[in-house]
């Protein structure tokens, strides 16, 4: 009976709350709070609260100069491989990432955008054009011999200096491509987990030096869709693509980007002091356009680092890294003139006497990475590269080191001789952004709000400002306070002639997979009163307990890399780091700005993981271990 009684006494209580509560309770489920009151702290907040780590320069067979090179990836494996699937390289080697990617834009070249995948469709798109036939009948035998050919007979009509135009102007061909292309962003966009940006590469090359830009679109495949790209047929002068970006945006309703890159290797061109056509002193139209739609600058990627060159920074003992200053892809060599308007810092430092001199800065840009791989496959770790292009993806074979990238040209003269071994495995852009999607990231990438990365996922904060303490570092609501006190990396900081020094609040966090942090530094350029251009290098933070001395670490951090077993530990170095940073040599009258460097703990180079993987020798020319890095997008001090 006890037990026929607690059962029955159960199956009552439940039959109450079933049929609900009692009459006190019913009155309390009815209360609520006055109509205005917000209880989630979170309704009004609109800042930026999360970072999101992409690439916006990754190139698949549908880029000539890829496709006729051996690749076979098409943009729906460049996705699937970003979301983290295993795709197969085109070598048929399986590839797979750590962590997915959160963005991706497939950045195929427009200059015969898919000219590859039309050739091996045997297709309708090339019928009736006399020099199509021609390259199909080259093509044809499909081997080795064929393809290198194929890529001869294109670049002797898109590389040659007297070429007449597109050669296949009266196809289909780029306007099929382009729409193929955009479909498979569309496929891929899933907007919260991973956005899939529709964008393509405008390929100038004057003479065979780098004015290459990345066109990214803020929309998707119905406006894009509206216009075939501008490709350097049309035109090498960048004025005239911001006026095609112009055109779409006037004709669409939708926005535009254009991020160049690899100035290191455009002999003088990138920020160069006058136009490229009209050979002109760069006015305040010229920099105001350029800032409009070049906000910011890819600072490092495969071909080189772009931060700094150990002639123009001699002080800075880290200014040597990924250096690549042999020349470009033409026959003119390399000068030591040219370096200034090379360089990201050297053109920073110059936006500041060009902003004195018009009232605008046409080099005032943020910093990201990005990889420029043409196997279709965003590899930036040191033990995952596949390589810049599909002969050199991971094989034990020489040609992964030997491979030449440029000097090319000029066989005979191997002063200008760069190869494969020395590229870096880089690229990444790092976002602040409140959600993952094209708008939130394409607004980010305008307002500067970013920064560069040589692969690892490190997490950076900055703020500026004038009544910042360091008691701000450990805020339980920093971010808020960062954004209602001062302004975040890309963003102005506006003082006047009774302003206080800027203060910077920093806060690092490593790659949660990567290695741990040496140091954080300032990186400081400022106009003085002469006119003169001056920079300076501050250690803000040092792993291992070591002081800062003469604004410095005292002594280096060491190294673990055992470079035989390609591994290192990280039994040194800092998984965190955080400054409250003021400007001890602050002049309220000169224009200036501050970005923050990262430095990691040494780590073994991808060509030290290939001789540990492969049994081959290491390249003598590259060291075996390197200190990755990231670099913030600056914060400009404006006087008055």
């Amino acid at each position: 009976m006890t037990t026929f009684r607690t059962f029955a006494a159960g199956a009552c209580a439940a039959s109450a709350l079933l049929a609900g509560p009692p009459a006190a309770a019913q009155e309390l489920v009815g209360m609520a709070p006055e109509p205005d009151v917000q209880y989630s702290p979170y309704l009004q907040r609109d800042y930026p609260d999360q970072v999101l780590f992409g690439d916006t320069h990754l190139h698949t067979a549908y880029s000539a100069d890829a496709g006729l090179v051996g690749a076979t990836t098409t943009p729906d494996d460049a996705y699937r491989f970003a979301k983290g699937e295993t795709v197969l390289s085109s070598n048929g080697i399986p590839a797979r990432l750590a962590r997915p990617l959160d963005f991706l834009v497939v950045a195929d070249h427009a200059e015969n955008l898919g000219l590859y995948i039309a050739l091996d469709e045997a297709g309708t798109l090339l019928q009736g054009n006399a020099w199509a036939e021609g390259l199909s009948r080259v093509f044809a035998p499909r081997d080795g011999k064929a393809m290198a050919e194929a890529y001869l007979y294109w670049a002797a009509a898109f590389v040659s200096e007297d070429r007449a135009g597109d050669p296949l102007k009266d196809t289909p061909l780029a306007t099929t491509m382009w729409q193929r292309m955009t479909d498979a962003a569309e496929r891929h966009n899933a907007p919260g987990s991973f956005t899939a940006l529709i964008g393509y590469e405008w390929t100038s090359g004057p003479s065979g030096n780098n004015l290459h830009r990345n066109v990214i679109f803020r929309d998707g495949k119905a406006e894009a869709d509206r216009v075939v790209p501008f490709s350097a047929y049309d035109s090498e002068d960048p004025e005239d693509l911001w006026a095609w970006m112009e055109g779409y945006e006037e004709a669409t309703g939708g926005r535009l980007l254009a991020i160049p890159h690899n100035g290191n290797l455009s002999n003088g061109l990138m920020f160069d002091d006058v136009t490229l056509t009209g050979r002109a002193p760069i006015d305040a139209d010229y920099a105001e356009r350029r800032m409009r739609w070049e906000p910011v600058y890819e600072v490092t990627q495969i071909k080189g680092d772009g931060e700094a060159h150990p002639s123009l920074s001699p002080e800075d003992p880290f200014a040597d890294y990924g250096t690549w200053d042999r020349g470009s892809f033409g026959l003119e060599p390399k000068a030591p003139e040219m370096l200034p308007r090379e360089y990201a810092r050297e053109a920073l430092k110059r936006g500041l006497a060009y902003e004195a001199a018009l009232g605008a800065n046409p080099f005032k840009f943020g910093m990201i990475g990005s990889t420029d791989s043409h196997t279709g496959l965003s590899t930036a770790e040191e033990s995952n590269f596949f390589g810049k292009a599909p002969m050199v993806e991971p094989t034990a074979d020489p040609v992964r080191f030997e491979e030449a990238i440029t000097g090319r040209m000029t066989p005979d003269d191997p002063s200008d001789d760069q190869v494969h071994g020395m590229g870096l495995a880089s690229g990444m852009t790092a976002v602040w952004a409140r959600e993952n999607s094209r708008a939130a990231i394409w607004d980010a990438l305008k307002r500067k709000e970013v920064y560069a990365t040589t692969g690892p996922r490190i997490r950076i904060r900055v703020f500026a400002g004038t009544e910042f303490e360091p008691a701000d570092l450990d805020r339980s609501d920093f971010a808020a306070h960062g954004y209602a006190a001062g302004v975040p990396m890309g963003g102005d900081l506006h003082g006047g002639s009774e302003a206080g020094p800027p203060q910077l609040l920093v806060k690092v966090l490593r790659d949660p997979d990567g290695a741990n942090l040496d140091r954080v530094q300032v990186v400081k350029g400022w106009l003085d009163a002469t006119g003169a251009l001056h920079e300076s290098i501050h250690d803000i933070a040092c792993s291992d307990a070591r002081a800062i001395e003469g604004g410095a670490c005292a002594g280096g951090v060491g190294s673990t890399v055992d470079i035989a077993a390609a591994t290192y530990s990280n039994s040194i170095g800092a998984p965190f780091l955080q400054a409250f940073w003021e400007d001890p040599a602050f002049d309220p009258a000169q224009r200036a700005f501050y970005y923050v460097r990262v430095l990691e703990i040494p780590t073994p180079r991808w060509t030290t993981h290939d001789a540990a993987f492969f049994g081959v020798p290491l390249p003598d020319y590259v060291p075996p271990e390197q200190q990755e890095r990231a670099y913030t997008s600056p914060i400009w001090y404006m006087p008055g």
